[in-house]
């Protein structure tokens, strides 16, 4: 087990440099034409591949960190440079975890070089979760994935909401309910392979920030996938059925919670994410309390100013302290005896809305154009507090932690 440390190594330094050059240089002077064109980035995304940023070596690189510092590192240097454009870049990394985490060796190697392609034909990945009646509440999935034993089959029906990269993906991985009995234990991630029939795109979202990355529902109507298609096999789904069928006759809660377990995991990465929106709306304010004049002197000279500032670095580095502790906690197994990785979530998320607003503030009558690039940020935020659960839940997780009560 890795010894918690807040010193980077030498080479993490060498790897968050890197990434903060190709935020400065390539993303954030492409921020603000993709956040008013409201597509994805291809050129960024495909100027990410050329260099090895995306690719799913670099993420498990980062991943198998044995500090756990290595994905939130990465996620906060590219969240400063744009959040929408980082999403875009990141985001076929969660249909990829899907997999990996679920899939056999074949699987894995049959299907995430497929989301990824190559620098000269780059391809992207959905992984679709969320559906219209059932975002914070897992367990009400209505996808149904029944088993067509003739034809060795899985036909899928239901519709996917809040999907990122949803439609225009490659490869989608899907989350349907084989059992609906069980809850959010009766649910199996399935491969839809491109082109397949059934499969389209519903609404594209007109949203309020991350702009830059494609966003829409998912619509399966009779999609037919091979049996190889259900992540980890059948006879592995049979199995953990079982398990779950004879625990929920033992005691339902604890199954329940079991599940809660697997989301809390990953929401630092999320935490992360903030608080590099939150270091880039700050680092924007400080630099134009040192340089803006009013009555005679900087601004930054004003108390007003500058205990907003000092307020605003304290919430931004608690926030990381707060990530960088549940990340390293969850790579070396240490349970979460108390959600902190809800609570890294949930501070990171609030400090990235509260930072951005001040920010706005801050800059006065400039920070609320598009000429300053903290009106943008402050969009971003708002996102945080919503996806990977809300800050509502997030509470309710800690709160019910913390007691002792059954997390539903």
């Amino acid at each position: 087990m890795a010894e918690f440390t807040m010193e980077l190594n030498d080479e993490q330094k060498e790897v968050r440099d890197w990434l903060h050059g190709f935020a400065a240089d390539v993303i954030r002077p492409a921020a603000a034409e993709w956040d008013e064109r409201e597509e994805t980035p291809w050129p960024v995304i495909q100027e990410a591949a050329k260099v090895g940023i995306y690719s799913l070596d670099f993420y498990a690189q980062q991943y198998f960190d044995p500090t756990g510092l290595g994905i939130p590192m990465a996620m906060e240097e590219l969240f400063w440079g744009d959040a929408g454009i980082a999403l875009s870049i990141v985001g076929t990394g969660l249909a990829a975890v899907g997999v990996l985490a679920n899939g056999t060796e074949e699987q894995i190697g049959t299907w995430i070089p497929q989301m990824y392609g190559d620098a000269s034909d780059v391809k992207v990945a959905a992984f679709c979760s969320s559906e219209p009646d059932a975002g914070s509440d897992v367990a009400s999935l209505r996808t149904r994935a029944v088993y067509d034993e003739a034809k060795d089959e899985w036909v899928i029906n239901g519709t996917k909401t809040w999907a990122t990269n949803g439609g225009i993906a490659n490869v989608h991985v899907v989350v349907a309910c084989v059992d609906p009995e069980l809850g959010s234990k009766g649910h199996a991630s399935f491969i839809v392979p491109p082109g397949t029939p059934g499969l389209t795109q519903g609404q594209k979202f007109k949203k309020h920030g991350i702009r830059a990355s494609h966003t829409a529902e998912v619509v399966l109507d009779g999609v037919r996938v091979p049996g190889s298609c259900l992540l980890g096999g059948k006879e592995k789904l049979d199995e953990r059925l079982a398990r779950a069928r004879e625990k929920a006759r033992a005691g339902g809660e604890r199954v329940k919670n079991a599940a809660m377990a697997t989301f809390e995991a990953s929401r630092p990465a999320v935490g992360a994410m903030a608080v590099g929106t939150a270091r880039a709306a700050y680092e924007v304010a400080l630099d134009y309390a040192k340089t803006r004049e009013q009555f005679g002197r900087p601004i930054i000279d004003n108390q007003g100013v500058a205990f907003q500032l000092a307020d605003m670095r304290t919430q931004i580095d608690a926030a990381r302290l707060l990530v960088w502790r549940a990340s390293w906690m969850a790579v070396n197994g240490k349970p979460f005896t108390a959600a902190e990785g809800s609570m890294s979530k949930l501070f990171a998320s609030e400090t990235a809305k509260k930072v951005s607003a001040q920010a706005i503030q801050i800059l006065g009558g400039n920070g609320y154009t598009r000429e300053y690039p903290v009106e943008r940020m402050h969009r971003d935020s708002a996102i945080y507090t919503i996806f990977e659960g809300t800050s509502e839940i997030q509470r309710l997780v800690i709160a019910r932690t913390l007691s002792g009560m059954p997390i539903r």
